[in-house]
């Protein structure tokens, strides 16, 4: 059986109101990395405050920690996570087949998203005390589709999709192997490698694609992932870099 990362704490919970929220609870007392999971969660949450509703089986889960290097540093954790996903998937399945990485925070499989990342963080004047990274995973079903925004990209789960049953507690421990691989890089290396490997797996990279803040929408190709993790799109004005947006395909 393989060993749990070392410097990474756990805590598996049956039932609590939200990773994210017990993540910000126990932020202050850390001295180093924590995963929490939950079975249940009774508050869960995703992008924008929105309720998230996670059938029992699906996989549920935030890494608490405290990042070195200014916010946007920080902000990169989500291609980490991205990564550490992608290969998680690979390890429970056995195959690549069929994954994708949807920008910013997405994971596909067959087209449909299957897990998605939302960071959250809080700081003071001198850059980010603690940085929560939260996880979910349809690992047995989709979310209910009246939660769903307009135009979402449609839900999936690996059981629909590979008819392969995986247990959370399992996937918790592939993802904290793979999150801890590319950390190392991450710290050690830069961002760069890190880039690399993202756009290797990158969703329809060359395509067009639309990009919505609250405020505007942009359609162009999709180029390139930029040095700070922005959305690089080729538009009829120009290129145009991103730092935020929903991206729809």
């Amino acid at each position: 059986m393989k060993a749990w990362p070392l410097g990474y704490g756990r805590r598996v919970f049956e039932e609590i109101d939200s990773t994210l929220n017990e993540a910000a609870r126990i932020a202050p007392t850390l001295a180093g990395p924590e995963w929490i999971m939950a079975y249940h969660q009774t508050a869960g949450r995703g992008r924008r405050g929105r309720v998230w509703k996670n059938p029992r089986g699906n996989f549920s889960s935030t890494l608490v920690l405290r990042p070195e290097g200014p916010p946007e540093q920080a902000a990169l954790r989500s291609f980490v996570a991205a990564l550490a996903l992608f290969d998680a998937f690979v390890a429970v399945t056995g195959r690549a087949d069929g994954l994708s990485l949807k920008w910013p925070n997405d994971v596909l499989l067959n087209g449909g998203k299957i897990a998605g990342i939302l960071l959250e963080s809080a700081g003071n004047g001198g850059g980010v005390t603690h940085l929560a990274i939260g996880i979910g995973v349809n690992l047995i079903a989709g979310p209910p589709e009246d939660i769903l925004e307009q135009r979402a990209t449609r839900p999936v789960s690996l059981l629909g999709e590979t008819g392969l049953k995986i247990e959370p507690e399992d996937f918790l421990l592939e993802l904290a192997l793979s999150f801890d691989k590319y950390e190392t890089q991450l710290r050690t290396y830069g961002f760069e490698p890190i880039r690399t490997a993202w756009l290797a797996r990158a969703a329809k990279l060359g395509e067009v694609i639309t990009a919505r803040t609250a405020t505007s929408e942009t359609v162009g190709t999709f180029e390139t992932v930029d040095a700070d993790g922005n959305l690089v799109l080729n538009t009829a004005k120009g290129r145009v870099s991103i730092p935020a947006a929903d991206v729809y395909f």
